[in-house]
Parts: C-alpha cells; sequence; structure tokens
C-alpha cells in the first residue's frame, strides 16, 4: 500500500510541474545588402550642382549612408556610367531597411 501511495505522490509531483508547453517562432532578419537603422535626418535642402565633366556622366545626388553605428552625409558628385542608357538609383529605405544606391537601364 505505501508503495502504490509513494507512487501516486510521485506522479502527481511531476505531473504539477509539467504543464503544457506551446512554441511559435518565427524569423526575423533582414535581407541580404540592407542595413537595419533608424532614419537618418533629412537631407539638405539645396546644394550646388556643378556642370558635367562631360558626355557619358551622371549625376549622383547626396544622401547619408550608415557609417559606424550612425550616417554621415555623402556628397552628390559626378559618376561615370558603367555602361550606356544607364541611371543612377540613389540609396533608399523601404520597411525600415536602408538599401544602397546602385545602376540600373
Amino acid at each position: 500500500m505505501k508503495t502504490k501511495l509513494a507512487v501516486l505522490f510521485l506522479f502527481a509531483g511531476t505531473c504539477m510541474f509539467a504543464g503544457t508547453h506551446f512554441y511559435f517562432g518565427a524569423g526575423v532578419g533582414a535581407p541580404v545588402g540592407a542595413y537595419v537603422a533608424a532614419t537618418p535626418p533629412p537631407p539638405p535642402a539645396a546644394a550646388y550642382v556643378a556642370p558635367a565633366p562631360g558626355p557619358g556622366y551622371a549625376w549622383v545626388g547626396g544622401y547619408y549612408a550608415p557609417y559606424g553605428g550612425r550616417y554621415a552625409w555623402h556628397g552628390g558628385y559626378w559618376g561615370r556610367r558603367p555602361y550606356a542608357g544607364a541611371y543612377w538609383v540613389g540609396p533608399h529605405y523601404y520597411g525600415h531597411r536602408y538599401y544602397g544606391g546602385y545602376w540600373r537601364r
């Protein structure tokens, strides 16, 4: 009788601490090439744009880029197009993520 009672108490004690566990996981991460950071301050309202140095150049406007945990301003410049008909798509934020600029057809 004592053995049955001891087994009953042992079983009841272990069941008391073995509650139902439920787990739901979701993967959250930035896509490749994205940098997650707070939105930087707006760019300056006006800037001087020098004339193009020659044919085949496109104006790359100034932008804020992440640097060492904060943002640094990169002034605009004239960049040579990598191929005919290319145009510059400036850095932008989408879904609280930073995407660097690139050349596009």
